[in-house]
């Protein structure tokens, strides 16, 4: 995927990597060193808690509200969006609109490790580590090791 978003996006001057909380953060932090091999230049690194825009709020006894830490302007620039997993779109609509409380980027892409389909909103990945047929009932759990060999995805 780091080749794919360098390729995408060369020079990558204006690039910025935001890890959506929870599995996205962990694997922006995957990605970060990664894509910055390839473009030879550190590429800026922030984390969306996207809690407080999701439209299934009600659905939740009480909302596990995660840091947010974007220390960088938006403005312009092109943003990778950056999530563990690819369901039904509703967390890439919610963190959209987290995004846009903190400024307007030029571009906003997304890179997700696993994409399930299922979708119930027109969201579409732009860079996909792997899709997955699962089934409507099936879970896709990821779980990022501390090197390569200790990563792990499995159905249940």
């Amino acid at each position: 995927m780091a080749h794919e978003i360098a390729e995408r996006n060369f020079p990558g001057r204006d690039l910025v990597l935001v890890g959506i909380q929870g599995g996205g953060v962990n694997v922006t932090r995957r990605l970060s060193p990664l894509l910055n091999a390839v473009l030879g230049i550190s590429v800026p690194l922030g984390t969306l808690d996207v809690t407080m825009h999701r439209d299934d709020l009600d659905w939740h006894r009480v909302p596990e509200i995660r840091p947010t830490d974007i220390p960088f302007a938006l403005e312009g620039r092109t943003a990778v969006l950056v999530d563990d997993v690819l369901f039904h779109g509703r967390t890439v609509r919610a963190a959209l609109d987290a995004l846009h409380a903190f400024g307007r980027p030029g571009r906003v892409q997304l890179a997700v490790l696993i994409d399930r389909g299922h979708r119930e909103l027109p969201i579409h990945a732009d860079f996909v580590g792997k899709s997955i047929d699962t089934t409507l009932v099936e879970r896709v759990i990821v779980r990022i090791g501390v090197s390569p060999d200790d990563d792990e995805v499995w159905l249940t």
